[in-house]
């Protein structure tokens, strides 16, 4: 019932947005919604949840916290910056049909559903007191959030330099990752996996980490990005490519002479 009702107001909410996408010609508009979304999922389900006040009210903050940040984060960056170039790519391919940008955007909000699982799953837990996961939630959650602001961070001062226009960005968490952003992100999921721990529905909390890997790394995240970027920076990103980590933070490695 309850991500009946999630996909269903994200369905609607994604037409409105889709309009205005279309109309201002920049589809980055569609993250902005879908973190939005979750942010307004994990509230609800934070309300109808039938664990106990506890998992619901941090079920409610983590997610809501987390997806407001991301999602102004993402606004700032398409108020003032040109449309994503993975999206002017894919404008490109599909001829700027409205229709397939249609089936886009309303694939976002069956996703927003299906992440909505892990908050169902942590919001049921019956569990009154704090525990050891408890905490290890709330240690994760902190961490993934400090991780993922720091990159942005440090991404948008690197871009905002005019010196910089392409090339990589490798200061910071960036020396040690490609897409750090990406890795705390994945690693927020686990923030409910601890919070179901014990519940009867502890299962589908593993759909989170599980389902954002899949699509970070193989589906719309790095591949995506990462076109993208070698098509931008060539050579600069290719040995970026060869001397950083894809996903998870490690020391940089240093390319073979005969690669350079």
């Amino acid at each position: 019932m309850t991500v009946g009702l999630v996909w269903l107001g994200s369905a609607l909410a994604m037409v409105a947005l889709w309009a205005f996408a279309m109309r201002v010609r920049n589809v980055g508009y569609v993250d902005v919604g879908w973190a939005g979304l979750m942010a307004l999922a994990a509230l609800l389900v934070g309300v109808v949840g039938e664990g106990s006040p506890m998992s619901r009210g941090l079920v409610a903050m983590f997610g809501s916290v987390w997806g407001a940040r991301l999602c102004l984060h993402l606004l700032h960056r398409v108020l003032n910056e040109e449309e994503d170039g993975r999206y002017r790519a894919l404008r490109a391919e599909w001829n700027g049909s409205p229709a397939k940008f249609f089936a886009f955007f309303q694939l976002q909000a069956v996703v927003v559903a299906l992440f909505a699982l892990p908050f169902i799953a942590a919001a049921d837990n019956g569990v009154y007191h704090l525990t050891g996961w408890t905490a290890l939630a709330v240690l994760v959650w902190l961490g993934a959030m400090a991780g993922e602001s720091l990159a942005d961070r440090q991404l948008a001062r690197f871009r905002a330099d005019a010196s910089n226009a392409g090339k990589t960005c490798r200061i910071g968490l960036w020396g040690w990752s490609r897409h750090p952003n990406y890795f705390f992100e994945w690693l927020h999921w686990f923030a409910y996996v601890c919070l179901a721990v014990g519940g009867d529905l502890f299962w589908l909390s593993l759909v989170g980490p599980v389902l954002m890997f899949a699509f970070l790394y193989r589906v719309s995240g790095i591949p995506w990005t990462e076109k993208q970027a070698e098509r931008s920076r060539g050579e600069d990103y290719r040995r970026y490519q060869r001397e950083v980590s894809a996903f998870f933070p490690w020391p940089p490695r240093k390319s073979s002479p005969s690669l350079e």
